[in-house]
């Protein structure tokens, strides 16, 4: 897998990462859950009522998609309410082994760092203020506010990193730990990288065609040198 990892690294110059799951786990203090029933209680103090997708949903940013289908009117709204429940739990975020060590790896081997993410950039920066981080990394693309159709799998935040790097995806690789990565990796054609940090995802992420799974984000660090 080494072998292979350098391979696909070999002609990268920018390196594209999503941000939870390969740097941090952003929920791991302030649960997913807790997040979306805090949200819903934020909609409940609105006026609003559940439909039955919401009261189930448990995945925050899931729940941010399913209002945007059934009441666009209330996205802005959601979506500046999860906002600051994400740069609250970015400061209880636990970070992933391995995953600063790829950030200096880019750094040291002269390639920049994009992270692109379902979340806020505002959490997004936020996190990397309070682990000093910033010089680490070039540029921050999170979700659009109040657009939760940019997020993945839609290609978007991908080829947005892409221009502003003024690079085009034969230079760049996408390191992810979903499917949707995968897929919005092959969406804007660039290669994408599986981090495989809960079992059974090696073989999803490889069927949604990654070109290398890795279980530990300090493989993609030692490939980088």
């Amino acid at each position: 897998m080494n072998v292979h990892l350098s391979e696909v690294l070999r002609p990268v110059k920018h390196v594209l990462v999503d941000f939870d799951g390969p740097i941090c786990s952003v929920f791991a203090g302030l649960s997913a859950p807790e997040v979306a029933q805090r949200l819903r209680a934020a909609l409940l103090s609105n006026g609003e009522r559940m439909s039955a997708s919401w009261e189930s949903e448990t995945d925050p940013l899931a729940l941010l998609r399913h209002i945007s289908v059934e009441r666009p009117d209330l996205v802005a709204m959601t979506d500046a309410a999860l906002t600051r429940l994400e740069e609250e739990a970015v400061q209880l975020a636990r970070p992933t082994s391995g995953g600063e060590a790829v950030l200096r790896a880019c750094a040291d081997s002269g390639r920049t760092v994009w992270l692109v993410s379902n979340n806020a950039s505002s959490a997004i920066r936020a996190y990397l203020n309070k682990h000093g981080l910033n010089s680490q990394v070039t540029g921050v693309f999170g979700r659009v506010p109040g657009d939760p159709a940019s997020m993945k799998p839609s290609p978007r935040l991908l080829l947005d990193a892409m221009a502003a790097a003024g690079s085009v995806p034969a230079e760049c690789v996408f390191i992810g730990d979903a499917v949707r990565d995968v897929e919005a990796g092959e969406a804007a054609g660039v290669s994408s990288i599986g981090y495989a940090n809960k079992p059974g995802k090696n073989s999803s992420l490889a069927a949604a065609g990654a070109v290398a799974v890795v279980g530990s984000m300090k493989v993609i660090a030692d490939a980088l040198i």
